[in-house]
């Protein structure tokens, strides 16, 4: 692949991942995880809502995603330990220390939004009614991890397709859309949809469940994306006084397009990223591999909070508005979970999940559990 890596620099449209670095700040309480946040160590008996939570259920959570084969390193041995523990509380307050994240700013609170697991009406084959697809991951796709010949962009990754020894941008959503895949040596459907405004919001959501007529499902997940960054098309709805910003969520964004179809597939297009997925055995799975568990798992910032890691959420139920304070698993990640305190609650399927997941928007705070005396593991947090 060294070949392609020399012609990166002409016409290519890229997705970059972030990497971190660090300086130590106080190694008796405070560490970096990147140039922009940092830890700061706090006790058990500070986190509200520790103790009201059902730690059993997020210790059952924690063991299920350790078996996950893209579980960060330097929690393995923590994850032995686990299976030497049947009270969750224990485990946890006895082999970790809870640290706040505080961004760049000084401030300790980010955005906290949620997704779910849409449900599709689909067929295997194209008919009248079923004649969007959604595409499996193209045997073309090209996807280049700098690591190997620039260390210093081990967290970049360039996605395109190779022409004449070069590799070009793969495509726009625009783009892609326009193709006939019956013609296309590259694009093979998985099935085709009803609505191309659902599948929109399943490439936003990343996985989904396609209802055959034959009232069986089929599962799909991510596989890959053609390399442009996610554009989120909420703000073109302010920017352009269509709905008041106090007023965006999905709900209110998807009815807006599904009455102005004429209008509908030029904002889509604003946002140029495109999902390609692939079929699972089970529901909704995250970047770890694993079953997402509905308000236990979250997606975050990879560069911020590796993959496995426990979190403590605190935050707001945006319909109750009562606190949700959870420990929770991050297990998934996503392209427009990018920032110093982020994460993405999973709230499972169904319409109280639909709904949860596009009024949520709100401020929230995350601690992140390192485990102790794991000299390694801080190293590894602070590269």
């Amino acid at each position: 692949m060294r070949y392609l890596i020399l012609t990166i620099t002409i016409a290519l449209s890229i997705s970059i991942f972030t990497g971190c670095s660090s300086k130590k700040v106080d190694t008796q309480t405070t560490q970096k995880i990147s140039k922009k946040i940092k830890l700061e160590k706090i006790d058990f008996d500070d986190i509200d809502g520790f103790e009201q939570d059902n730690l059993q259920k997020a210790f059952t959570v924690f063991k299920k995603d350790c078996k996950a084969k893209q579980i960060d390193p330097n929690l393995k041995d923590v994850c032995k330990e686990a299976s030497n523990y049947k009270d969750g509380r224990v485990f946890f307050t006895k082999n970790f220390i809870p640290y706040q994240i505080i961004d760049q700013k000084g401030d300790d609170e980010g955005l906290i939004t949620g997704y779910y697991e849409p449900t599709l009406k689909g067929n295997y084959y194209k008919t009248k009614k079923y004649k969007y697809p959604i595409y499996k991951l193209p045997n073309d796709l090209v996807k280049i991890d700098l690591a190997d010949a620039y260390p210093s962009l081990a967290n970049k990754t360039l996605r395109g397709k190779l022409i004449k020894n070069k590799v070009v941008s793969y495509g726009s959503r625009q783009e892609i859309d326009s193709i006939d895949y019956r013609t296309s040596k590259s694009l093979k459907p998985i099935c085709f949809v009803d609505d191309k405004i659902d599948l929109f919001f399943l490439h936003i959501q990343g996985s989904g469940k396609i209802l055959l007529p034959n009232g069986k499902y089929i599962y799909v997940g991510y596989a890959g994306q053609n390399g442009y960054p996610y554009y989120s098309i909420g703000k073109e709805f302010i920017k352009r006084g269509l709905i008041k910003k106090e007023d965006i969520s999905l709900e209110t964004i998807k009815q807006w397009l599904k009455t102005h179809p004429q209008q509908a597939d030029e904002i889509m297009n604003l946002n140029r990223s495109y999902i390609f997925f692939q079929v699972r055995s089970q529901g909704a799975t995250g970047s770890l591999g694993t079953l997402l568990i509905p308000n236990r798992n979250i997606a975050i910032d990879k560069t911020i909070v590796p993959l496995g890691y426990p979190v403590f959420i605190q935050t707001t139920n945006p319909i109750t508005q009562q606190p949700i304070n959870k420990l929770v698993v991050a297990a998934d990640t996503g392209g427009a979970i990018k920032g110093d305190i982020r994460a993405d609650i999973f709230f499972g399927s169904g319409k109280i999940a639909q709904k949860l997941a596009g009024m949520m928007k709100n401020d929230g705070k995350l601690i992140i559990f390192v485990p102790k005396n794991n000299s390694k593991e801080k190293d590894a947090l602070n590269k």
